[in-house]
């Protein structure tokens, strides 16, 4: 068995703390919402989570292909490193969904003394 990766294990850590259970409990190919029981508010909490901890915006149009906890690593591995992602087989995110892409095409005001949320 492969080593996990430390995006796996804060992820799984993450969702673990999040669902008060036993991070050996969390396994990649289980479903957030039938096998973890993730609601769909618990579902945005757990993805802005994901979003702040790992810098990244996840676009609505990608949360249908966030079924499993897998495809939760997958995704974020993927928008943190599309080369390796793509030495995988699994598809970079789109360019506008980046943080520089965001930030690029949006750019925030600058104001003396403030700080960015």
């Amino acid at each position: 068995m492969a080593p996990e990766s430390a995006v796996a294990t804060r992820i799984r850590t993450a969702l673990a703390q999040h669902l008060k259970r036993d991070v050996g409990q969390i396994h990649l190919h289980d479903k957030l919402r039938e096998d973890l029981g993730v609601d769909s508010l618990a579902m945005i909490e757990l993805l802005f989570k994901i979003e702040d901890a790992f810098d990244l915006e996840i676009p609505d149009d990608d949360l249908s292909k966030i079924v499993t906890v897998g495809d939760v690593i997958a995704y974020v591995e993927a928008r943190l490193d599309p080369a390796a992602a793509a030495a995988r087989g699994v598809a970079p995110a789109p360019a506008a969904a980046t943080p520089a892409a965001k930030e690029a095409k949006h750019p925030a005001p600058k104001k003396k003394g403030a700080r960015r949320a």
